[in-house]
């Protein structure tokens, strides 16, 4: 009797499946609880006095690295408390899996867009150099960009 791959190939095909929705069940568990440490002392205090300067200032730039300095106690606390940040990990974005990753990108996507002259492109550029990303992982963030119409 001839080999027929049908059963095989669909049993494969159930099978992604079945790991593709257990990965977006992990992305909607993160959904539902990110960044919620920003809302517990000491982050939610010095995140109200400083959100509305950073959403006037530039990304990168040496008033946004100072506020950053001026917000340490709260962002030790941030990056203790949420995996999607490579300061969470002793080795960085070594540290991270797939889902970490996915998260920091839109992460770094809504930040984007709560400053004036935001856009993913440009954190994807300053981000490679402050985070030491691989060519490859840039290129991918930046395909996802334009995938999603960014």
């Amino acid at each position: 009797m001839k080999y027929d791959s049908k059963a095989d190939t669909l049993l494969h095909i159930k099978r992604v499946n079945q790991l593709l929705t257990e990965s977006a069940s992990e992305l909607i568990r993160r959904a539902n609880v990110h960044d919620s440490s920003k809302l517990e002392s000491p982050e939610k205090e010095l995140f109200d006095e400083f959100t509305p300067k950073l959403k006037d200032c530039t990304y990168g730039s040496d008033e946004y690295k100072e506020y950053l300095k001026e917000l340490k106690v709260a962002l030790d606390h941030h990056y203790e408390n949420n995996s999607h940040h490579p300061e969470h990990y002793e080795n960085g974005v070594n540290g991270f899996d797939l889902f970490d990753l996915i998260e920091m990108f839109m992460d770094w996507k809504a930040a984007g867009e709560r400053h004036a002259d935001g856009n993913i492109y440009k954190s994807i550029e300053i981000n490679k150099e402050r985070f030491k990303l691989s060519g490859q992982t840039v290129d991918i963030f930046k395909n996802t960009a334009k995938r999603l119409g960014y």
